[in-house]
């Protein structure tokens, strides 16, 4: 067992065991740490110490019996990452879940479970079964039509653990969670420097492969494209707004669209097009306009951005911050917790006391 969590901390901070070693200021071998993952040997006190302050992680942490694994993992990339990245970002995801499951232990928490709707999983034969999928999850949630303000606080509280980490070319994943005596969780990882409106397409998009079942065959990453479009911009508000039929669109109506339901000039161009509210050559035409603004291309920088803290998930460090106010865990918990130092924690909370 402390094999696996030795194995994921060394992944989740980017260290070969070479690498650890060094960290570790000679403590012990490469060769030795890698018998420690492998479960051949058991670090003594001396090595578990060092290990620990390595890794930034507590002895009790890599001496825990809990096990977390992602399944049906589905990554939103570049066509350039690479297989090492995808294992990084898994094992930061876990690492990061650990923590997260374990505040909600420390505060007698029950994690909040997936609550997956009803009609779930949807069967997707035709990209339009996307659409409809999109509006049955909306009518199982009691959404209505109206825009969602905070699309992370809502699958949150639908039982999605939403995180945000410091990423390249991966812009997130969506997992499955295996727990031992617990059931399934499900987890959405976002990129955290990226502006709202995009993080708000890529968590609807994550979303939309956990609840579709898409026919073999039919491109499973255009039919999440189809259904995040449809969850975030009802086709019903979008036609009442714009007309059923558009010989063109202007760029200022389509910020305050934007402003609306907030998602991307392109991503709004898209709804239009699939809708066939514009035809193909007015889409051609306005996505000329965005190439040569240089809104295609990173850092992706439209009119009306929403800056990258709007829709940042908040819950986990509000359960570090709580736990902490309770007399649950001390400073120094709470900072590892969150990841952060001891000066940083001592910021935030005269911040949030102010």
């Amino acid at each position: 067992m402390i094999g696996h969590r030795i194995k994921v901390a060394r992944a989740a901070a980017g260290l070969s065991l070479r690498g650890l070693a060094e960290v570790m200021g000679g403590v012990v071998s490469a060769q030795a740490i890698g018998k420690y993952e492998r479960d051949e040997d058991m670090p003594g006190s001396r090595a578990l110490i060092a290990l620990a302050d390595a890794l930034s992680v507590t002895e009790d942490y890599l001496l825990s019996e809990d096990e977390i694994a992602l399944e049906g993992v589905d990554f939103r990339k570049k066509a350039g990452s690479s297989a090492r990245e995808e294992a990084t970002l898994e094992a930061r995801t876990i690492h990061m879940l650990e923590r997260y499951l374990a505040v909600e232990d420390l505060l007698q928490l029950r994690s909040v479970d997936w609550e997956q709707p009803r009609s779930a999983p949807y069967p997707v034969a035709d990209l339009r079964d996307a659409e409809d999928a999109a509006r049955s999850v909306r009518d199982d949630w009691g959404l209505g039509n109206d825009p969602i303000p905070q699309l992370a606080e809502l699958l949150e509280e639908r039982g999605v653990k939403v995180m945000s980490l410091d990423l390249d070319d991966i812009d997130g994943l969506a997992a499955k969670v295996r727990r031992r005596g617990r059931d399934a969780a499900r987890v959405i990882v976002i990129k955290r420097s990226t502006w709202s409106e995009r993080k708000r397409f890529n968590l609807a998009h994550e979303f939309g492969h956990m609840v579709l079942k898409v026919a073999p065959g039919l491109n499973a990453e255009k039919a999440a494209h189809r259904f995040a479009g449809a969850f975030l911009v009802p086709a019903d508000v979008l036609r009442a707004e714009v007309g059923a039929s558009r010989s063109s669109l202007s760029l200022g109506e389509l910020v305050a669209l934007k402003e609306r339901f907030g998602v991307s000039l392109q991503a709004l161009t898209y709804r239009c097009k699939d809708l066939g509210i514009i035809s193909q050559a007015a889409f051609a035409k306005l996505f000329d306009v965005f190439e040569e603004r240089g809104w295609r291309a990173y850092p992706y920088e439209e009119p009306a951005r929403m800056e990258p803290e709007v829709e940042e998930p908040k819950r986990f460090q509000r359960l570090c911050y709580r736990a902490l106010a309770e007399g649950v865990i001390g400073e120094a918990r709470a900072a590892e917790l969150l990841s952060i130092s001891a000066r940083e924690l001592d910021a935030r909370l005269d911040q949030v006391a102010a």
